[in-house]
């Protein structure tokens, strides 16, 4: 079952599964909360979880002008503040992983960890395998079919503003996020980079995210692609609830988590 939330910016449908600590999922870029059947089960056996969708997906309206990430994190912050009731861990998938670590850039005190899969830090441009796919993408095209599936039956704005919202979000998609490395060495959440070895996502770009975020893990999923969720969901499951519940990470040899020299239990010259 699930619910509205009166957001500042709004008007947001979310649902809630589980008990525990508070964990938020936030879905991709045209999806709506179908797509974690995945992970809920999971996941509620040991958190609390709240799943948002954000504007102009599933049950939540279009709002008016353009769509941003930057809008939809301050909305994730909102709901945090209003529905949640405070600090909580985020687990975003592609668009969603976006959010998060918008949010938790911004709102540091809101968010606790965040893993954050498929996620790009750049436009296309600068982070797709092939970014000329986007420029093919249209709302009635057939790439487009099986959420158009998801949102028409759903949507308070009726099934016919699908072509509205489906190409706002193609346009969010062609020229945003704009992060620098810099904006991510400012990320304080211990964070999850989660990717599938042929995601749309580089691996290079991909590790690029994970060399600056201060404090980051990785995971290389093979044999997976941008879908992994959905492919390899019981591994996924698994390393989302290791991160959330691991607040320090012991390797034999560590490299990057070596203390720096002079720290207690750092190399001394």
């Amino acid at each position: 079952m699930g619910d509205y939330a009166d957001l500042p910016g709004v008007r947001t449908w979310y649902e809630t599964d589980g008990s525990g600590d508070p964990l938020v999922l936030l879905h991709g870029g045209f999806c709506t909360n179908d797509t974690w059947g995945a992970q809920r089960s999971d996941l509620a056996a040991a958190y609390r979880l709240f799943l948002p969708e954000r504007r102009a997906h599933g049950h939540t309206p279009d709002v008016e002008g353009p769509l941003s990430y930057s809008d939809m994190a301050d909305d994730t912050a909102a709901f945090l503040e209003t529905v949640v009731g405070g600090p909580a861990h985020l687990l975003g998938w592609s668009d969603g992983g976006i959010v998060a670590l918008i949010t938790a850039l911004a709102r540091p005190d809101l968010v606790r960890k965040v893993v954050a899969i498929g996620a790009n830090y750049r436009p296309p441009s600068e982070s797709c395998v092939e970014p000329e796919s986007l420029d093919a993408l249209t709302p009635d095209g057939g790439e487009l079919a099986f959420f158009r599936e998801l949102y028409e039956p759903v949507t308070p704005d009726g099934a016919d503003h699908w072509p509205v919202a489906a190409g706002k979000i193609i346009e969010m998609l062609r020229t945003q996020p704009t992060l620098t490395t810099g904006d991510l060495a400012r990320v304080r959440a211990p964070t999850l980079v989660l990717v599938g070895d042929d995601d749309m996502v580089t691996l290079e770009h991909t590790v690029a995210l994970y060399r600056a975020l201060p404090d980051a893990r990785l995971a290389v999923v093979p044999g997976a692609s941008h879908m992994v969720p959905l492919e390899q969901p019981d591994l996924v499951n698994r390393l989302v609830l290791e991160h959330l519940a691991r607040d320090t990470v012991e390797t034999m040899m560590p490299l990057r988590r070596a203390p720096a020299p002079g720290a207690p239990g750092g190399a001394t010259a």
